[in-house]
């Protein structure tokens, strides 16, 4: 079985999952009013969350 012969350092970690950040984030598109969001949370612009009014949002 394979071992590694030196501790792999914490920076040299943390750079290989560091790159994983940059990905810009996947929008949905409303039906109601077709504004853009992140899905599976509330729309901030209109409050709703599955078809149903969650939040009040002053306009």
């Amino acid at each position: 079985m394979a071992v590694p012969k030196r501790k792999q350092s914490k920076q040299r970690s943390r750079k290989r999952r560091g790159a994983n950040r940059f990905a810009a984030p996947q929008l949905a598109k409303d039906p109601m009013d077709g504004t853009l969001f992140r899905p599976h949370r509330v729309n901030p612009a209109n409050g709703m969350y599955r078809g149903r009014q969650v939040v009040e949002v002053d306009a």
